[in-house]
Formats: C-alpha cells, sequence, structure tokens
C-alpha cells in the first residue's frame, strides 16, 4: 500500500483534492475512502471512519473528564493528614482576632494600635516560651519615613511617614550571619476586613514562628518576620524596611505572602529575579506544591494590574524572593466579604505546612550562605495537578525544547520525503492546510468579537460574571461551532467532499507544525512557558508514532481514537488547569478594571483562545467523521438559545447571595472642591456626591434603584484642572472616564487640610523653588499640572526626578501613621518661555485632595442616607474627601 499522504488530482485546474470520492454512502463506516496512493495498487485493508455521535461523545467526555480532574485536584486543599509541626486552628484564632476589629487603613487606631497590640502580645507570648530553647527571638517596631518612585504607575510617586513594621528576628543563641525574610501585611483597604488579604497570611507567620522558635534543633540561619503595616498604600512598609532597617542588609532572599482572592490554595507565581535555588528549595520541601511559571511571565508582563511587595524587595533590596498568593474567589477580595469564616480551616493548614516547612529547609542548608554560587539561571517550573512539581534548568529546558522541534521536524521532512509525494506535493498540501486552520483562527475570533460587541450594545454586558457557564455556552458554542464549520466546508468544498484518512493525518500534521512554531518562537524569546507547547508537540508526536501501524491498517477506528486520547491525556490535562487559572484569575478583575473596556471583548477573546488551544489537536477529527451535522446543529441550538436567553436579560451580572457573593464595586465619595486663582482668591467652589463605577456596565443597574444617580449628572473631564478636578485616591482615572457628580451640602471634616506656601524664590540656573507645607489626615494625594511650556526639574521626592504620567500631571500620594510631623515638600520648575493665551493662567496648577478612610470624619447624613439606598449586590465602597486647586 502506497503511503498515507498519497493523493490524486482530480480536477488538474481546481483546488487539490486527496482522492476520490466515498462511493459507498453514509451507512459505511470502512471503505478505501479514496485511499489511492498508486491508481494500479488497491487497498489491501478497509479504513474506518467515525461515527458523528461517537466522535462527539468521545471528545466531549474526554474534556470533561479533564475538567472535573482539574476541579477535584483544587478541592484537594490539604493531601494526607497535617504533619502536627503547624497548628491551623491557632492560627485561625489570630485571623479571627485580627480581623475581629475590622477594616486596618494606615493611621487608624485598628491598624496602628489594636493590630500592632495584638501582635505585640502574641509575639511576647512565642518569645517566652522559646526562652528555654536553641534560639533568641528579638523584636523591632520600626516606625519609616521616606519616598520612592514605581514604574508599575506611571507618573506615581509615594510619600509615607511614621508608618509602622513590626519586625521580629529569629535566630540561634549567638546570632547569625544569613537571614531569610518572611513578608505579610496587616493593613487593608478602606471598608474591608481584609481577612484573606493579608490578615490570613500573618496569622500563618504567627504559628509559622512559633513553631521554628520551639525547634529542639538550632536554625542554621536566622529568619526574619515582617508584619508590615502599610501595603495597600502602595507597597510603602516593605520600602521603608528594606530600605532603612539595619537589619535589612543580612537577609539573603524572601518569601511574600499575598492573596488575590480570598481562600482556596496558595500558588506560587513569581519567584527570582533568576536564583534557581529558591525554585529547587520549594520544590523539595513544599508538601502540597502549586507553582507556575507561567504566572510568573503573565504576572510580569504588565497584563495583571497589580503588584506586591515581592518589587520591592526585587527592585529596592536586590534580593530574590518567592511570591505567594491565593487566587480563587477574586470577586469579593477587597470588599466587605473578605471575611475569615470564607477561610477554610484546610487552607490555613496546607499554606501553613508549605510554607513552614520550605523555610525550615532553607534555613537548615548551605545554600543560604552560599546564595552567590547559585545565583544565574532561571527554573521551568509546573505543578501537575498539585501533586508533584516539575522543575529543571532553563538551559536544560533550552535544550529539551530543541530536541522536541528538531524530532518535529525530522517526522514532517520524512514524511515529505516519502515515495509518492514527489514534487513537494505534501508541502503544498501541508502549506494549504495550514492557510485553512490560520484562516479559520481569524474568521472564529472575529465572528465571536460580533457576538460579543453585539451582547455590549444590547446593554447585557457581563451576564457571565455570576454566570460563568453561560459565557462557555454562548461564546463557546459559538467559536466551536465556527471552527468545525470552516473545516467541514473545507473537506466538502476545497477538497471535493471526499471523507480521506490522509487528511485527518495531513491536519494533525498541522496541529502539530503550528504548536512547534509557538515552541520555537517562545524558546528564541527566552521564555520558561515555552514549555507548555513543548508538552503538546511532544506527547502528541509520541502517541501518533506509537499508533502509526493501528491508524495505517484500520484508520480512525475505536481502538485508535480512545488510545490517541489517553496519550494526550497530561498535556491536555495541564492545558485546562491553566485555562481555570486564567478565568479564575482575569473573570473577577473585568469587575474592577473600569468603565472603558468592554469585558465582553475580553471574555469572549478567552473563550475563543481556550477554544482553539483545545481543539487543535481534535482538528483531524473533523476530517475523520461522515458528517458533522448533527455536532452543527447542536452547538447552533446551544447559541442560539443562549442568545436569546441573554438578549432577554435573564442573566443578571451581580448577586448579593451571601453564600456566594459577585458585588458590583461602585466608589463614592462625598467631597468638597474649591478652585483658587493667580491671586489665592477662591474662583468657584461646590460640593457633591462623587460617583465611579469600577466595571463598564456603569449605573445602568443602579439608576433603577436610585433614580438620582444618572446620565443627567455625568460629569466631564476638566483638562484645565490636575486630574480633571476630582480627588484621585489613585492614578488610575484612565481606568473610569465616567463619572457622576450628584450636588450635596459642604463636607466639615474635624481636622481639615492645612495647605500653605512657605516660599517661592528664583534660583541662579533661572527655575522656581517652590516649597510647600500640608498638615492634613493619614491619606492625601497631590497632583502638579505644569502648563504648556512648563516643566518640573526636580523635587523633593524619591530620587529628585520627576515622574511624568501620560497625562503631563504629576501624582504624589502620601500618608502616615501616628504622631506624623508636617509634610513639607518642595520643587523646582522651570517657567515657560511664553504664557500660553488658551491656557489657564500661571505656570503651574497644584491641587491637594484629602481622603477620610475612618472614623466619624469618614461619614456624612448624605453618604450614610444615599448608601441605605443601594442594592444588596453592590459593594459601596464609601469615604469622605476635599479637593483645594491653586494657580500659581
Amino acid at each position: 500500500m502506497e503511503s498515507d499522504t498519497a493523493v490524486r488530482r482530480i480536477k488538474p485546474s481546481g483546488p487539490p483534492r486527496f482522492g476520490a470520492r466515498d462511493n459507498q454512502g453514509p451507512q459505511n463506516r470502512c471503505g478505501d475512502n479514496g485511499y489511492s496512493g498508486d491508481p494500479k495498487r488497491k487497498p489491501e485493508v478497509s479504513l474506518c471512519l467515525l461515527r458523528e455521535g461517537l466522535t462527539a461523545c468521545l471528545v466531549s467526555v474526554f474534556l470533561l473528564l479533564l475538567w472535573g480532574l482539574v476541579h477535584l485536584s483544587l478541592q484537594q486543599l490539604v493531601i494526607g493528614k497535617p504533619s502536627g509541626e503547624f497548628n491551623a486552628e491557632r492560627a485561625r484564632r489570630h485571623l479571627e482576632q485580627i480581623t475581629s476589629v475590622g477594616p486596618r487603613p494606615v493611621g487608624s487606631q485598628e491598624n496602628e494600635v489594636l493590630t500592632v497590640g495584638y501582635l505585640l502580645g502574641q509575639i511576647e507570648d512565642i518569645r517566652a516560651k522559646a526562652a528555654a530553647g536553641p534560639h533568641q527571638l528579638t523584636v523591632d517596631v520600626q516606625r519609616p519615613t521616606g519616598s520612592f518612585s514605581i514604574d508599575f504607575l506611571s507618573g506615581f510617586t509615594s510619600f509615607y511617614d511614621h508608618v509602622t513594621n513590626v519586625v521580629v528576628k529569629l535566630e540561634p543563641k549567638g546570632g547569625s550571619e544569613h537571614l531569610m525574610l518572611a513578608n505579610c501585611h496587616f493593613d487593608t483597604v478602606a471598608n474591608s476586613p481584609g481577612a484573606s488579604d493579608d490578615a490570613v497570611s500573618c496569622a500563618v507567620m504567627l504559628e509559622v514562628l512559633h513553631s521554628l522558635a520551639n525547634l529542639s534543633t538550632p536554625l542554621h540561619h536566622g529568619v526574619i518576620f515582617l508584619f508590615n503595616g502599610a501595603e495597600e498604600n502602595v507597597l510603602q512598609a516593605s520600602h521603608g524596611f528594606i530600605t532603612q532597617h539595619p537589619w535589612a542588609e543580612q537577609v539573603r532572599a524572601f518569601i511574600n505572602l499575598e492573596a488575590a482572592g480570598v481562600g482556596g490554595k496558595e500558588v506560587v507565581f513569581q519567584t527570582g529575579p533568576e536564583n534557581p535555588w529558591l525554585v529547587q528549595a520549594y520544590v523539595q520541601a513544599a508538601k502540597h506544591p502549586f507553582a507556575s511559571v507561567v504566572g510568573q511571565e503573565v504576572f510580569q508582563s504588565g497584563v495583571i494590574p497589580s503588584d506586591t511587595d515581592f518589587r520591592i524587595y526585587r527592585d529596592f533590596g536586590n534580593i530574590p524572593g518567592i511570591d505567594l498568593a491565593f487566587i480563587e474567589n477574586g470577586f469579593i477580595y477587597h470588599t466587605k466579604y473578605d471575611t475569615a469564616n470564607r477561610i477554610l480551616t484546610d487552607s490555613i493548614q496546607r499554606a501553613g505546612d508549605n510554607i513552614l516547612a520550605v523555610l525550615k529547609h532553607l534555613l537548615m542548608s548551605e545554600t543560604l550562605a552560599d546564595f552567590s554560587e547559585y545565583r544565574h539561571g532561571n527554573m521551568v517550573f509546573f505543578d501537575l495537578l498539585g501533586v508533584v512539581v516539575v522543575a529543571y534548568p532553563a538551559r536544560v529546558g533550552t535544550i529539551l525544547n530543541c530536541v522536541v522541534s528538531a524530532a518535529t521536524l525530522l517526522y514532517l521532512v520524512k514524511k515529505a520525503l516519502r515515495p509518492g509525494t514527489g514534487g513537494g506535493r505534501y508541502l503544498r498540501d501541508l502549506a494549504c492546510a495550514t492557510g485553512v486552520v490560520v484562516l479559520c483562527w481569524f474568521v472564529t475570533l472575529l465572528s465571536v468579537l460580533i457576538v460579543a460587541l453585539l451582547v455590549t450594545l444590547l446593554g447585557r454586558s457581563m451576564f457571565w460574571y455570576t454566570h460563568f457557564y453561560a459565557a462557555i455556552c454562548l461564546y463557546g458554542a459559538a467559536a466551536t461551532g465556527k471552527i468545525i464549520l470552516i473545516h467541514t466546508l473545507a473537506k466538502n468544498l476545497y477538497y471535493g467532499g471526499v471523507r480521506l484518512v490522509e487528511l485527518g493525518d495531513l491536519y494533525f500534521d498541522v496541529s502539530l507544525l503550528l504548536w512547534c512554531y509557538s515552541l520555537v518562537w517562545l524558546t528564541y524569546r527566552g521564555l520558561c512557558s515555552a514549555y507548555v507547547p513543548m508538552l503538546m508537540v511532544a506527547f502528541p508526536l509520541i502517541t501518533r508514532l506509537l499508533l502509526t501501524k493501528e491508524f495505517k491498517h484500520r484508520g480512525a477506528s475505536l481502538k485508535y481514537s480512545l488510545l490517541y486520547l489517553l496519550g494526550l491525556t497530561l498535556p491536555y490535562v495541564h492545558l485546562m488547569f491553566l485555562i481555570w487559572v486564567v478565568f479564575e484569575i482575569f473573570t473577577p478583575i473585568m469587575g474592577r478594571s473600569g468603565t472603558e473596556i468592554p469585558p465582553d471583548v475580553v471574555m469572549a477573546s478567552l473563550v475563543t483562545l481556550a477554544a482553539i488551544f483545545l481543539s487543535s489537536f481534535f482538528l483531524h477529527f473533523i476530517y475523520l467523521v461522515k458528517s458533522t451535522k448533527w455536532i452543527l446543529t447542536g452547538l447552533g441550538s446551544v447559541f442560539l438559545v443562549m442568545f436569546l436567553l441573554v438578549s432577554a436579560g435573564l442573566f443578571f451580572p451581580y448577586s448579593g447571595n451571601p453564600h456566594s457573593p459577585r458585588p458590583k464595586r461602585v466608589f463614592l465619595q462625598h467631597t468638597t472642591r474649591t478652585f483658587h486663582n493667580l491671586q489665592g482668591q477662591v474662583e468657584s467652589q461646590d460640593s457633591g456626591l462623587w460617583i465611579n463605577s469600577f466595571d463598564f456596565t456603569s449605573v445602568q443597574h443602579i439608576t433603577p434603584h436610585i433614580p438620582e444617580i444618572n446620565d443627567s449628572i455625568r460629569t466631564r473631564c476638566r483638562e484645565d484642572r490636575p486630574f480633571c478636578g476630582y480627588p484621585w485616591f489613585l492614578p488610575v482615572k484612565f481606568l473610569s472616564r465616567k463619572n457622576w457628580y450628584l450636588p450635596a451640602s459642604g463636607v466639615s471634616p474635624s481636622s481639615p487640610v492645612e495647605f500653605s506656601l512657605l516660599s517661592k524664590e528664583e534660583t541662579r540656573w533661572g527655575t522656581v523653588k517652590m516649597t510647600f507645607r500640608v498638615k492634613g489626615p493619614s491619606h492625601m494625594s497631590l497632583y502638579l499640572m505644569p502648563h504648556r511650556g512648563a516643566s518640573l526639574s526636580t523635587w523633593s521626592f524619591g530620587d529628585g526626578r520627576p515622574q511624568l504620567d501620560l497625562n503631563g500631571e504629576y501624582f504624589i500620594f502620601y500618608s502616615h501613621g501616628l504622631n506624623a510631623a508636617t509634610w513639607t515638600f518642595w520643587f523646582e520648575i522651570q517657567p515657560p518661555a511664553e504664557p500660553d493665551p488658551a491656557g489657564p493662567e500661571g505656570m503651574i496648577s497644584v491641587a491637594i485632595s484629602t481622603h477620610y478612610f475612618f472614623g466619624q470624619d469618614s461619614r456624612t447624613a448624605q453618604l450614610e442616607e444615599i448608601l441605605r439606598r443601594f442594592p444588596t449586590w453592590t459593594f459601596p465602597s464609601s469615604w469622605v474627601s476635599t479637593y483645594d486647586m491653586y494657580r500659581y
């Protein structure tokens, strides 16, 4: 029998046709299927094609089983019995005590006094119990002051004064030269008890400290437990420790415990930079590993709008570390629902077992002392269903990737050189089939995006926020149906309607080729994530080679199909896990990504990409089945029904269910704004409730409940005022350009801001130096907007180089703890050569906004009244603020 890639042209002028038509009718499962290599030779055996229903069932059951396996692995929070070294019940009591005081913003009594007092009390108990052992425990309460700039937020500069760090050093008696650092933060955002972010991590650290302090065997190295009290203020306390504390010089590596969700498993999503020995330590010691280098590279790409103390230790301390975070149920992250009762004790046990084991391993190893010898290189690492972590050096990964790529190339070249494929016929067929697949991707994505835009225009955006599988049914059915339809048309029209085993063989090769291309490209870019396409190439290729004889002699038999799916299990189950991580992270993020990004476009794109990836090695089944009409009919019916249900508004985006809340986030500020002219006189003043929706649906669902909040009070950005003339807490106005301003009475906080210009002088190098004095609440934002032609040359913040944002403005975020001094700062400005007649008067506009996040000043009667009217499925985070603008 001739090669299984042999073809015969039917019409010289038409498209290539794989053999003759199957003339035995749709009832036959087997036959020659046009398998005509040499026309003088007849097939030695009958080759089978798959039945439509059987194929659909096989693939569907396979994917559902793998999806179930992924979810089962996620539910197994603790594998086996706890070791007994970490007491999760005691850690839970710490968690409940820390969260019992409520939200803990920087500067509040809850954060600076009550929580610090509790931590110090527990640490003192641990020290007393461990006094007779081989370790010594030293405690320091640090209150640093400083400023810095980071590129995470464009144009953002941070200034902090007397924020709080509780620092505990545990070391062998006699001291230690090298130290590990374990970091958590106990402060919270306003209006959230912050159980997961990040009280549970501090509770875990207290118990890990207790366990290590009571070890009978002395540690080889010391460890610092840093309970930092100002992380939510954009990483301030960690900066104060790593740049100012005397113990920081001895730190060789760190472990940072964070959260982007509530409960579940904590995942290692960042390591390094470089220092592969840290990953190896985690792999060797962690009892319940959960890690992915894909998450690291995605997070560090900036796609996820967040950051952790990891950045501070890496960029300002130049030390390597491991970043762990809880990622499940991000819908209630930074909301009032982030409470202790939502975090399972098993989850605490799991995190504690892991962190204790890894810390103990590092503190007992010699690697920490000789870390400089193991500094260079990266690691490829990923876990398999949380059972085992696979890790190997990146250079080994490059070699492995090259070997797999070479094997794939050899496989394809060997097929191209087989007898009967002369004249480059196989290569032409492969190129044409690749074109069909790439065109299919483009058309599918475009089609699904059109559906997403229709849903958005109908006002049904985010219907999947509470009903996730509705998005799978709508966008997934559309994507899958489109893929099958295009390939069915290609089979029936382009290839002449024949049902050939060779077509299935060819489209398997196309999938292999495309995954191999991505493998080569990612390897060339030096990305460790290249292991994913490596798995998606190696296992299907090996499976195909092992099944060559079965496929060649029997075609697409049931035995072949089952063995083929079995060979795909490992790469596909890992791909399913990565898809779960993507949706677990990005679905909740769409609820706080602002009003400018259409979330259905993002969700439709993610679902379509998932469908494309998952369908890659099932494409050839489309060519191995006799028909796809019933599959297409089923998918079309699912899509049509779901589209009608979504259009009818049956899937409300939000939920106030206390067991599984999916709240809509709204920010409300009762603010008074005052604008001064160049002479210092009040030009205008107003007060109102400033309302921001932090998702795309804006206020369309709120207006029926609170009619006053509608587009009649919609406001526009005033470009002649710093940050549009509104008291932004962080420089994120690009996320929410839709603002509503409901007129209200003025606010009168008991500690109003005091802002004054102390001096204004011309320097001998032609700039104007201006010095200011500010006294106000614990959170303030300073905005500087040089007028056209003017520019800032230097200032008193950070390294002295002003950080300009994308809109030509400067944002300085200020916070302080207790007993902070009056804030004094200065800047130098280069005046414009000529004043701008069309712009605002003067050379710079300076605005100061204050934010009262806690205490009596954070509430007003009007604010309380409107908060009561918000429906239960919303989370309105509210506070009092002021905005004062001056021209100079």
